[in-house]
């Protein structure tokens, strides 16, 4: 199993919610996700990021075919040019 951990950080704090809304829909479209959990900052600290996304998949084909999707491409299309820092990690438990 592959974990998939992303942090966003965005220029206008305000455009997480609409993040979290359109990353909460993939699921209905990408096969390859297994799980998928997002979150909101609460703390909003100096170290802060404003999005925690945290996806499952099979293995590191089903990874791939999540980032490859329509769906998800579209959603980078948009989040893209809406963030100052982005952090990931790919973990195999």
């Amino acid at each position: 199993m592959i974990r998939h951990v992303v942090l966003m950080r965005f220029a206008d704090p305000a455009d997480a919610p609409e993040a979290k809304t359109r990353l909460e829909a993939l699921p209905d479209s990408v096969d390859a996700l297994r799980s998928l959990e997002v979150g909101l900052d609460v703390l909003r600290t100096e170290a802060s990021f404003d999005l925690a996304l945290v996806s499952t998949h099979d293995d590191l084909d089903g990874l791939r075919d999540y980032q490859e999707h329509p769906a998800h491409v579209q959603f980078l299309a948009w989040v893209r040019p809406r963030l100052t820092a982005r952090a990931v990690v790919d973990l195999e438990f």
